[in-house]
């Protein structure tokens, strides 16, 4: 079983999907496909001369944040396997299902339609990465969920001790890094950007209504017109890997 496409989600309150359908769009230079779901809830951000790999959805309560869309060839024995290893199902539809893992973090398995061409760096920058912020008790036992979930990605020791990087095959669009936090509290995900130049890219997406939120080691953290967090990482945009470091 192969993850032949990854989707990274990024989730906003339905009330404020415009300026995020705005922002995330310039950010990725994309363009808005039409609207899906029972309420439009569902748009994907279509890549001239690529796949796409992010897409956003409008959620009805809370804040938001992110998650993942695995592209399988059968999404049943995705699904089963999952269930193995501790995941529970949160919703079926027909011919995708929604799950969620040990620690609370919700993904979905969705059928792969040929997607195979990776979007190209943006203006020095892409998003290629979700974090999923895991509570320090569920952390050990979450890093060992989606290492076996994915055997075919590599699974790796962050540069900090609170991180661990799974990193996809070739050709794949987005990585997951799990973060353990300090505190427990319920899994929750982010999207990170790889760039090139932090303080080139931060002033980008300020002028395009983003504002900044924090520095950290390697990293800046940033919040959307749309009010969520994510993160600008300084990590070469065509490896994703740090300066060093595949």
């Amino acid at each position: 079983m192969s993850i032949r496409w990854t989707y990274a989600f990024v989730d906003r309150p339905r009330a404020l999907l415009d300026p995020a359908h705005a922002f995330w769009s310039a950010v990725t230079d994309t363009r808005l496909s039409e609207p899906r779901g029972e309420e439009g809830e569902f748009a994907t951000l279509l890549v001239e001369g690529a796949d796409a790999c992010v897409k956003v959805q409008g959620v009805g309560t809370g804040a938001g944040g992110a998650h993942l869309d695995f592209s399988v060839e059968d999404v049943r024995t995705f699904v089963d396997s999952a269930l193995r290893l501790g995941a529970d199902t949160v919703a079926e539809h027909d011919g995708w299902a929604v799950l969620r893992s040990p620690a609370g973090q919700l993904f979905c398995a969705v059928p792969w339609h040929g997607e195979s061409l990776r979007p190209p760096v943006v203006a020095g920058s892409r998003l290629d990465q979700v974090s999923l912020d895991i509570g320090s008790g569920s952390y050990d036992a979450e890093v060992a969920f989606w290492s076996a979930l994915l055997p075919d990605w590599a699974s790796l020791r962050g540069a900090l001790p609170e991180f661990h990087v799974l990193k996809p095959p070739p050709g794949l669009p987005i990585r997951i890094l799990l973060q353990r936090l300090g505190e427990e509290r319920p899994a929750s995900a982010h999207l990170d950007l790889a760039c090139a130049d932090i303080a080139a890219t931060t002033a980008r997406h300020e002028r395009l209504g983003a504002s900044v939120v924090s520095h950290g080691t390697h990293w800046t953290v940033m919040r959307d017109p749309a009010g969520g967090v994510y993160c600008l990482t300084g990590r070469d945009p065509e490896t994703g890997g740090l300066p060093g470091r595949s």
